[in-house]
């Protein structure tokens, strides 16, 4: 149980230190925007802590035979001086406030965009996407909250409560002890609250992750969702993630329900209780001394109202511990997006190798961080400038894989892959992308026109409308973009207006008007016609034929007249050669092969 109590104590001064992480990170607008805020505070609280004193006043002026009516004018006028100027400062403190969290919030959202940026796969799949976009909006949102709240309660709060003890400690002891504990009953509750919902906050966070993560699978997938009939199916999975977070929730806000009407009720009760003994107390001073009752009288008021602001302060703790545990959690899973770094970094090499346009594998093997397996052993090869390298496997061979190395999205775990000579681990990632043209296996477009996704992202290719329109022509695209109304029309989100093979040539084109050494093709051809793939591969020899080109296929007519054909099984590599040669000493290209074409079109 100790243990148990002492490692609770140690997260909990964890999470405070990753929140201070965060607001370390406010700039120097920031901070002189808090500071005139917690001066603006200081001062309002002063004014504030006035008005009982003039409370005082104007009771012994009203209890007081003689006392002009001028007298008590000028007090009252006093009064509302002081609650005007609280109310301004209370309003420029809670505009600077907002301020200054909406510049934290923007800071921060900033440096965890541009960490995520930097993520590799092995990053991504840990975090999964979900997450991080939960973590990028509403961990920061709730970072947000309690900075603008903070900077006024959490620095009211305390002070006040201090100031306000001081005020009263020396006037009756008696009443002093009374709210002494009522103030100990509150604390006491307050701790209970926290003790339970603390740890239920990060699984509230953990259970928002999973209905993002199920809401955007059906989102992603809603025309297969459709067309199998399965919606029935994703409301149930929807409902069971929503239920959890809900019933989450709901104990949460009911606990939390319980601190508002308790800390009500003792404030009430509280000034019932000093005004019933301080009756008493009044009724013990003869009744001959009226001055002194009087002044008696007056100091119960007073100290009945400071007892009052005691519990606001407290009320005002209250509302802050309502969003301190979630906002901690928030900064820890902030923190954790900020501290993680990419494990693929780049080098400092930005010049090109001792060769030029050549890929080479030199005994490389790679598992990935999840498992111990090699996905790929042993693999060695090297491809020279302009010359076209396939690779054709069953699936889960580990072609994707294979041409992934090459574009660094993970780096080999023995061995070197090397571009123009030099190892891709030597390279700036600007220098190594500069070389490199990628299309990838799932085509990925942006809800931009055309020319935009063509030109897409810095490279030596120009990004003039000429350059676009040559690689468009190459990746035999021109016929449906001019159908489309030209460069200039829109592609949806993700590609949704446009086919598969559309996307396909999209990719590519965007890929060839980068200008690279190096083009790496990740099986995509998979949705072109034979006629299209047979049009663009002659293209790519034709125009590009200083290029050199990695294509991953399926298709034994896409590969068949490459200079170098790699066959994997199962991630060694159990071929090498032109289709001829690999037709007479490599059974597992000819099975694939026999498969797909016959045995006279395979000799034509």
């Amino acid at each position: 149980m100790y243990l148990l109590h002492s490692e609770r104590i140690i997260h909990s001064i964890a999470r405070r230190l990753l929140m201070i992480k965060l607001l370390k990170k406010m700039k120097g607008r920031e901070w002189l925007m808090a500071i005139i805020c917690t001066l603006l505070v200081l001062a309002q609280i002063y004014f504030d802590l006035k008005l009982p004193d003039y409370m005082s006043d104007l009771t012994v002026l009203i209890e007081t035979q003689g006392s002009q009516i001028s007298d008590v004018l000028t007090t009252g006028v006093k009064m509302l001086l002081c609650a005007l100027i609280s109310a301004a400062f209370a309003i420029g403190c809670g505009f600077l406030a907002s301020k200054t969290a909406a510049g934290l919030s923007y800071t921060i959202r900033d440096e965890v965009f541009a960490r995520v940026s930097g993520f590799g796969q092995k990053e991504m799949l840990g975090f999964s996407v979900p997450s991080l976009i939960n973590r990028t909006t509403n961990d920061i949102t709730q970072i947000q909250m309690l900075v603008a709240m903070g900077l006024q309660l959490m620095i009211k709060a305390p002070v006040m409560a201090v100031w306000a003890i001081i005020k009263i400690v020396n006037k009756n002891w008696t009443l002093s002890v009374i709210t002494a504990g009522f103030v100990a009953a509150i604390l006491a509750m307050m701790a209970i609250v926290i003790i339970l919902v603390v740890p239920r906050f990060k699984k509230v966070q953990k259970l928002t992750d999973q209905v993002n993560l199920v809401a955007r699978e059906n989102l992603t997938g809603i025309n297969v969702v459709h067309a199998f009939n399965a919606e029935e199916y994703q409301n149930d999975k929807f409902n069971k993630a929503n239920q959890n977070l809900m019933n989450t929730q709901l104990f949460n806000q009911r606990t939390f329900a319980v601190m508002m009407p308790f800390v009500n009720f003792a404030m009430n009760a509280l000034s019932l209780v000093i005004m019933w003994v301080g009756s008493s107390i009044v009724n013990d001073v003869p009744a001959a001394q009226i001055a002194m009752r009087v002044s008696t009288f007056g100091n119960i008021v007073v100290f009945g109202t400071y007892a009052t602001y005691v519990v606001m302060s407290l009320m005002m703790l209250v509302m802050i511990f309502m969003f301190l545990p979630a906002a901690q959690v928030s900064a820890g899973r902030i923190n954790e997006v900020l501290q993680t770094r990419a494990s693929v970094v780049q080098g400092s090499h930005d010049e090109g190798g001792p060769e030029k346009g050549t890929v080479e594998f030199r005994n490389v093997s790679f598992h990935y961080p999840s498992s111990d397996k090699d996905v790929i052993e042993n693999i060695s090869f090297k491809v020279a400038q302009g010359q076209t390298a396939a690779f054709i496997g069953a699936t889960g061979s580990g072609k994707t894989t294979l041409v992934s190395l090459a574009s660094r999205f993970y780096d080999a775990t023995s061995g070197s892959v090397l571009i123009d000579g030099q190892d891709v681990k030597d390279y700036t990632f600007d220098a190594l992308y500069d070389r490199v043209g990628y299309i990838a296996q799932k085509p990925v477009l942006f809800s931009a026109s055309i020319k935009d996704n063509v030109l897409y992202g810095e490279s030596r290719g120009e990004k003039t409308e000429e350059n676009a329109v040559d690689a468009i022509k190459i990746a035999q695209a021109d016929e449906f973009v001019q159908k489309m109304g030209g460069l200039d029309s829109a592609i949806a989100q993700t590609g949704a207006n446009i086919s598969g093979g559309q996307k396909q040539r999209i990719s590519i084109a965007r890929a060839i008007a980068r200008k690279p050494e190096i083009l790496i093709f990740d099986d995509s051809f998979s949705a072109l016609d034979y006629k299209t793939d047979a049009a663009l591969r002659k293209e790519l020899e034709t125009k590009l034929s200083a290029t050199t080109k990695l294509i991953v296929a399926q298709r034994i007519g896409t590969v068949r007249h490459a200079d170098m054909i790699i066959v994997l099984d199962e991630g060694k590599m159990v071929g090498i050669g032109t289709h001829d040669e690999l037709m007479k000493s490599c059974k597992v290209y000819r099975e694939i092969a026999l498969s797909q074409l016959s045995a006279a079109e395979l000799e034509g």
